[in-house]
């Protein structure tokens, strides 16, 4: 029988998020208690695990048949085999969050065959609630948004690391563009979603639960978002990565892939 539809998913996933928001603010500047993940994957704090919980709960309550894929969670294969699937980052910008800066967020998307088709990004603490369903547009605190329409690299306000922007990776020579950063991933890719930054990119193989919903948020809101050679982004893969990412506007888009020496 086919699921539910993606608006009914987004609802979901609005609830779920605001109940995320409401445990990450019991933490925030409280200090939290926080370990350091094995094999230097970063640090994680109750809160994280907290959240993740009460999604895992909440979530699965609504949807028992869909799969799980959380960045908090022991993967289980078992999501390989589910037709939609929930792809989670319970906090992203843990770093962010322990430090007390305002700029963490929650992540949550439905993946239905590899396909985003609802996407929540929400910071709590900013009162910002960025939303997409597949076909539905894309909205931040229920106003449509749109990506920016810049077509040149001068114009161009760009989210990336000073790394990324090295003259290593830009066989063509580095574009001239402005630098800025945001720690959470997420954020990032719902900035480029709302139009207030013109592009985003990372070089970094990244993991899905990062960049799930900020992916659907930027292709309805009219931009692109591939990994670094131009490729569309899939996700739920048995190894739950992509090869970097690109995204902003579509002109513009083209114009990295060209500077990288990747066909546009």
């Amino acid at each position: 029988m086919p699921g539910p539809e993606a608006r009914e998913d987004l609802l979901l996933l609005i609830e779920a998020a605001r109940g995320a928001g409401r445990i990450a603010a019991r933490y925030f500047r409280d200090d939290p208690e926080t370990w350091d993940k094995p094999d230097d994957a970063g640090p994680v704090t109750e809160a994280d695990l907290a959240v993740n919980d009460m999604l895992h709960d909440r979530l699965m309550d609504a949807r028992p048949d869909y799969g799980w894929l959380s960045e908090e969670t022991p993967d289980n294969h078992a999501r390989l085999g589910a037709a939609r699937v929930f792809v989670i980052d319970p906090i992203d910008g843990t770093r962010a969050f322990i430090e007390g800066s305002s700029a963490f967020s929650h992540s949550l998307a439905v993946v239905e065959d590899g396909v985003v088709i609802a996407a929540v990004v929400y910071l709590p603490i900013r009162g910002k609630l960025y939303a997409a369903s597949l076909g539905g547009g894309a909205t931040l605190n229920d106003r449509p948004i749109r990506a920016s329409d810049a077509r040149h690299f001068h114009e161009a306000e760009v989210l990336a690391t000073k790394h990324t922007l090295g003259p290593a990776h830009w066989p063509h020579g580095v574009p001239e563009v402005t630098r800025a950063y945001r720690p959470s991933l997420a954020y990032r890719m719902a900035l480029v979603g709302e139009g207030r930054f013109d592009a985003m990119l990372t070089f970094r193989a990244t993991w899905e639960w990062d960049i799930a919903a900020g992916t659907l948020i930027i292709t309805e809101a009219g931009g692109m978002a591939t990994d670094m050679a131009g490729q569309g982004l899939r996700f739920n893969s048995a190894s739950p990565k992509v090869d970097g990412v690109l995204a902003g506007a579509p002109v513009l888009h083209a114009a990295f892939l060209q500077a990288r020496g990747n066909a546009a």
